[in-house]
């Protein structure tokens, strides 16, 4: 009995030492942190390469500033080798701190969920603004930079829409829209370049 008491203290002392060392950051309300859409362009020529025994595929450029609803490290499941981070990204009104609070955002098994008693702005909306979005870091420094996320850094990011096939078979490949939802409606970004804005 005691030596459960002693787990679960050890358990709390542990998340409250995460949770005071990575607090969120907030904005003032009624203001979009990031205002303007993700922009894709076409690859006329895509030329595959090979990262971590895997074959990247790029399928479209991708440039977009957000705003981070919620981030998750994945260690131990299947992909996690070549995508090692989750981020749910948020812009237009999905990047205002008035909508964002009416909101309940959470991560799981490569998927993001969400929860309003009250919707704040139209179902559609809220879809069509903010995604699930599987990130692989293209080198150290845009690695460094995405450890020291937290929810509500705004970012810039830029890279590519990629596939991934590992030595295996098993394959995932990026949506190519904002619009979808659902099992493969994540984008797959090979992230080039990744700037904290705050």
């Amino acid at each position: 009995m005691l030596r459960n008491h002693k787990i679960a203290l050890l358990l709390c002392t542990v998340w409250l030492v995460f949770t005071a060392c990575d607090p969120s950051i907030t904005h003032p309300p009624g203001q979009q942190m990031a205002p303007k859409n993700p922009v894709q362009r076409s690859v006329t020529k895509p030329v595959s390469f090979i990262h971590r025994g895997a074959v990247i595929t790029p399928l479209a450029e991708f440039e977009l500033q957000a705003i981070v609803l919620s981030k998750k490290r994945y260690i131990w499941d299947s992909m996690s080798r070549h995508v090692p981070y989750d981020l749910v990204l948020g812009w237009g009104p999905m990047s205002d701190q008035a909508t964002i609070d009416q909101l309940n955002i959470w991560q799981s098994n490569r998927f993001f969920f969400w929860q309003a008693r009250h919707l704040p702005i139209p179902r559609s909306a809220i879809s069509q603004h903010c995604s699930n979005m599987h990130i692989i870091p293209s080198d150290r420094a845009t690695k460094a930079a995405l450890k020291m996320i937290k929810t509500g850094s705004i970012i810039d990011l830029k890279g590519f829409l990629v596939s991934v096939t590992r030595k295996d078979g098993k394959n995932i490949k990026s949506s190519l829209r904002r619009d979808d939802v659902g099992p493969g409606a994540c984008e797959v970004i090979w992230a080039r370049e990744l700037w904290l804005k705050e």
